[in-house]
């Protein structure tokens, strides 16, 4: 993965006052660590931010050039995002040098079509690997391709780019291949859902008379207390 040369300035301003001026000024509150040094408060410019994590992944290398003339190589390590706004609200970014082995989580992809009549599971959707720091995958490929009913994909059956070594445990379920269910299956099931989700209904309505048999009690009592 190629590097995104990046600005940044140093951040003066702490907290949550400090945090939303930040934001509010189109840029994104972080902090560089590692190597033993003293975290560093930083502002990186949001839409720049936001154009590389979207191209490159969450695992997009930055070399930040900021304004006090510190230049770095940083990962992200932590992204808080607003799930309504869907900004960045934080990011924690990790200092690392070329050549430097770092342990990352890479997404898995899975190509390919199993066969018919067939569902996936995709039970882990990342791995965690080993990589050197300029050299992170954006992501890994598993085949699923002709895979039948009861076939499972493993960890180690997750093809890794040369440089690249799996942390953990290879028997890890990436994935798994059921057999769909039959029409007739799921027609049997049909009347069982219905059920459920009547009772479910009824449940809620008495939930709510219940509640207005009890204001109006309140209300009677008050009335005779008045």
């Amino acid at each position: 993965m190629s590097e995104v040369k990046i600005s940044a300035e140093p951040r003066t301003e702490f907290g949550k006052g400090g945090a939303r001026r930040t934001r509010r000024a189109g840029k994104v509150p972080a902090v560089l660590y590692g190597h033993g040094e003293k975290p560093k408060h930083i502002a990186l410019p949001s839409r720049e931010f936001a154009a590389a994590i979207r191209k490159g992944g969450a695992n997009q290398l930055f070399a930040i050039d900021i304004t006090d003339g510190t230049q770095v190589l940083a990962l992200p390590k932590a992204i808080q995002r607003d799930p309504i706004k869907d900004t960045f609200e934080h990011v924690d970014l990790l200092l690392v040098r070329r050549g430097e082995k770092v342990t990352v989580e890479v997404p898995v992809q899975l190509t390919g079509e199993a066969a018919r009549d067939t569902l996936i599971v995709h039970d882990h959707d990342t791995l965690s690997v080993t990589a050197d720091a300029t050299k992170v995958p954006d992501h890994l490929e598993a085949s699923i391709e002709g895979l039948e009913a009861g076939s499972q994909v493993t960890a180690g059956d997750v093809q890794l780019p040369a440089g690249v070594e799996l942390v953990g445990d290879s028997e890890l379920m990436v994935a798994s291949v059921t057999a769909a269910p039959t029409a007739e299956q799921l027609e049997a099931t049909l009347p069982e859902v219905e059920a459920a989700t009547e009772e479910a209904e009824a449940e809620v309505g008495e939930g709510t008379e219940d509640s207005e048999g009890a204001d109006t009690a309140e209300g009677d009592e008050a009335r005779t207390e008045a």
